[in-house]
């Protein structure tokens, strides 16, 4: 008892819900008991299988077709909504099945595996504003909006990134000055998901710019409100079938009832949305490795050089072991984010660590399925060309690479600790 004692006062009780579930690990070690469970329990294994076979009957049919059309399939985002796998992290009270962020990971996984673009609805409608307006918002705004965002009924997005302030997120210019029962907001955003199609975003700007971050707060913002215009991006080098645009806001006026949190929660609240956007991001990129590597297993068995397989040259078994390794690591470290999550554990440091290991896994994995493929991987005839264009943006989107590498060695070096509370 004494020792409890010590190490409570050690951690302060910020530390102590941490503390017990390290605890409750090691007696679990020491009496028999498994700290890591490496398969998925039945209700999980239906879950990814119904992803699965959704991805391959309805996706996969037209997905080089839709693709080079740059069609976006609200029809097929419907139909994920209906089956609920937009609810997985919502309550059953606002349209919810509560399955988990295991759960939801494993369904983006697999709608990934098959078409990247797909994936973004995760996070455009579940991991990020129903989410976030769950977390942050009044009762009115819950059931006003995450029923709709869970069904598939509404579409949403996040608008955070401006011309000039990307990983800097702080150095935004947008503003949203009170007046009256509304917030007038004027600015601009850039590269914004789901912006032409969008009903409902997280609109993020400043009440007080002379406060920097604490002067940041964050809005829900009807995308259909005066004053707001939307510019479809087109011309871009992957994720054709994800509608992505610049938005404008010239005096609109957004409720007082929308704000999300207090005037000044803005930046916490922006970071708490994107630990939660970047697991979708790492299923994403999980998604795509795998693809790469059925594409290449499958071609190396088939196509023939020099009267064998080129499975069987010992350079091409090289790669494909570095793609199959570096995705199940990959696997593993996405898998333990999102299980954390489920646990209310904090878990930004393995967050980052599972979106970074997927991202780089899926860049390489589509690298060496390009050189495996060699001409016909450079063509549109296979689809590793679109996978290739695909992955790159898992360096990109919510955090780069290099956003996360400074988290996690920040955490090592002991700067800066990306899971205190």
């Amino acid at each position: 008892m004494e020792l409890l004692a010590c190490l409570l006062l050690i951690v302060g009780m910020q530390g102590v819900k941490e503390l017990c579930y390290l605890i409750e690990n090691f007696l679990k070690s020491i009496m028999g008991g498994s700290t890591v469970d490496f398969e998925l329990t039945e209700e999980l294994q239906d879950i990814k299988k119904l992803a699965r076979d959704f991805a391959v009957k309805e996706i996969l049919p037209t997905v080089d077709l839709d693709d080079k059309a740059h069609r976006f399939r609200h029809d097929l985002v419907k139909k994920m909504g209906e089956l609920g796998f937009f609810g997985c992290v919502v309550p059953e009270e606002y349209g919810g099945n509560e399955m988990g962020f295991l759960a939801i990971t494993l369904i983006a996984e697999e709608i990934a595996r098959v078409h990247s673009s797909m994936r973004l609805p995760f996070n455009m409608n579940a991991l990020g504003p129903a989410l976030t307006i769950l977390k942050y918002g009044s009762e009115y705004l819950k059931k006003k909006y995450v029923p709709g965002l869970a069904s598939a009924e509404l579409l949403g997005a996040f608008a955070i990134t401006e011309a000039d302030a990307g990983s800097d997120v702080a150095s935004m210019k947008t503003r949203a000055v009170p007046e009256g029962d509304h917030y007038v907001v004027n600015g601009s955003k850039m590269w914004i998901s789901n912006a032409p199609v969008a009903d409902v975003a997280l609109l993020y700007a400043y009440t007080d710019p002379s406060k920097r971050a604490e002067g940041m707060s964050a809005f829900v913002l009807d995308v259909k409100s005066p004053g707001v215009s939307v510019d479809p991006i087109t011309e871009k080098l992957g994720t054709w079938a994800a509608p992505v645009g610049a938005m404008t806001f010239e005096n609109v006026r957004i409720p007082r009832e929308n704000l999300l949190g207090k005037e000044g929660d803005g930046f916490k609240i922006c970071m708490a949305q994107l630990d939660d956007t970047r697991l979708g991001c790492a299923a994403g990129g999980l998604g795509v490795a795998q693809a790469c590597i059925d594409a290449v297993l499958q071609y190396a068995n088939q196509r023939e050089q020099f009267g064998r397989p080129v499975g069987k040259f010992q350079m091409i078994q090289d790669m494909i072991a570095q793609m199959v390794v570096e995705t199940e690591a990959a696997r593993f470290l996405v898998y333990r984010a999102a299980t954390l999550k489920d646990k209310g554990v904090p878990n930004t440091l393995e967050t980052s660590m599972g979106k970074y290991a997927a991202a780089e896994a899926a860049n390489k994995c589509a690298d060496y399925a390009m050189k495996i493929y060699g001409s016909y991987g450079y063509s549109e005839e296979y689809p590793v060309a679109r996978f290739y264009r695909d992955a790159k943006s898992y360096q990109i989107v919510e955090g780069t690479s290099n956003i996360q590498k400074m988290i996690i060695a920040n955490d090592a070096l002991g700067y800066r600790k990306a899971n205190r509370r």
